[in-house]
């Protein structure tokens, strides 16, 4: 049952799950000694906080649940998770802080320089942007044409 389901995925469904192996690689790399510098700092770059790691997680079960599930639920997870981590590194270059881990309300902490700006968005930029263009180019199989 659980081979036959495996063999069975379409091409958008395996980057749903591919996209669920990074996202808990960014997750566990929290947890990971070694790559945190002496202040704390993921890469000498940034803390990620147990809201940033609840959203790594949720965000890889949510595209491990699409994958596993349908072509239909990794389309609707490539769609709108792609947009609001497009969006929230598009945003976290603007203002300096993203909006999905709540940065933007909650946080006093000042904005960084913008080139560091620019080095901590461009993983929601390109994975989010990614997953836009996949949910654009790869229709569904069983998608009714217009």
């Amino acid at each position: 049952m659980i081979i036959s389901s495996i063999k069975q995925k379409e091409p958008k469904q395996w980057l749903a799950l591919g996209y669920g192996v990074i996202f808990f690689l960014v997750f566990i790399m929290n947890y990971v000694p070694g790559i945190h510098d002496g202040a704390g700092l993921m890469f000498g770059l940034f803390k990620l906080d147990t809201i940033d790691d609840l959203l790594h997680l949720g965000s890889s079960i949510w595209a491990f649940s699409a994958g596993w599930y349908s072509e239909a639920a990794s389309q609707f997870y490539f769609r709108w998770f792609g947009l609001a981590y497009l969006l929230d590194g598009l945003i976290g270059i603007v203002v300096g802080k993203g909006y999905l881990d709540l940065a933007i309300l909650l946080s006093n902490a000042p904005a960084p320089d913008m080139v560091d700006r620019i080095m901590l968005n461009i993983p929601h930029i390109l994975l989010g942007g990614v997953a836009v263009l996949i949910s654009i180019v790869l229709k569904n199989k069983n998608a009714k044409s217009a």
